[in-house]
């Protein structure tokens, strides 16, 4: 049988305390100590730690050359100066669009205001454009002027059929080309926009007739003719 301990015995012997370094790093030295250093208690399995270890070195980032860089600097700089260029582009239609808008739309004022234009010539033509009337007329064409009305068509001009209607046309010796002699109604153009052509009488020219030969007097006896001439046989 087994001898049992009385209760009033003391307990039996302790197990020794067993204290494990397990720092990596050793205190003296400073040096990492090599995994196989640490010892594992007996019935237990060693950890398997998780991720780089202090002496293991990280992954190093991918290199990029210096060529790869220029090469993306070179293409970022070229799409932005295509955006500069096309916005630039792009401001300028807005602003001859805008500009033709304005135009337009002058030009459609004006091209209402012609035909009072013309009442006020005919006007001036009977002698009926005097005093204050004759002011306000002269504010209202100097006006229309400064905005970019221009009248052409007067006698003396050489025609031009893009701006010049021809309704009548003679001939005469004293024109060199085809000229405008008569002006029914004035023309006007605004800018470079022709409102209305001018309704114009051209002459064109026409060569004169030549003149007439002088009949030769017939030799009196004994006299050479006035050329000169003998025939042959020494006959006049």
């Amino acid at each position: 049988m087994t001898p049992r301990h009385s209760e009033t015995e003391g307990p039996g012997p302790e197990e020794p305390v067993v204290v494990r370094d397990r720092r990596r790093v050793d205190p003296q030295t400073g040096e990492v100590r090599p995994p196989a250093a640490e010892e594992t208690p007996a019935g237990e399995e060693p950890v398997q730690h998780a991720g780089p270890s202090l002496g293991d070195s990280a992954e190093e980032p991918a290199t990029v050359s210096s060529s790869d860089v220029e090469k993306q600097l070179s293409e970022r700089t070229a799409d932005l100066q295509r955006l500069q260029a096309e916005y630039a582009n792009y401001r300028k239609r807005v602003d001859r669009d805008r500009e033709a808008v304005v135009q337009g739309a002058k030009a459609s004022v004006v091209g209402d205001l012609l035909p009072l234009l013309d009442d006020l010539q005919r006007a001036e033509q009977h002698g009926d454009l005097t005093g204050a009337f004759k002011a306000v007329a002269d504010k209202l064409v100097s006006s229309l002027e400064r905005s970019g009305l221009e009248a052409f068509g007067a006698e003396g001009e050489e025609f031009d059929p893009s701006i010049h209607e021809a309704v009548q046309h003679n001939t005469s010796p004293d024109v060199k080309g085809p000229t405008v002699t008569l002006v029914m109604r004035r023309g006007y153009r605004f800018g470079e926009r022709v409102l209305r052509a001018a309704l114009v009488g051209v002459t064109d020219h026409e060569p004169g007739e030549a003149p007439a030969e002088q009949p030769v007097d017939p030799p009196v006896g004994g006299e050479l003719p006035l050329d000169g001439s003998v025939d042959e046989s020494g006959q006049q």
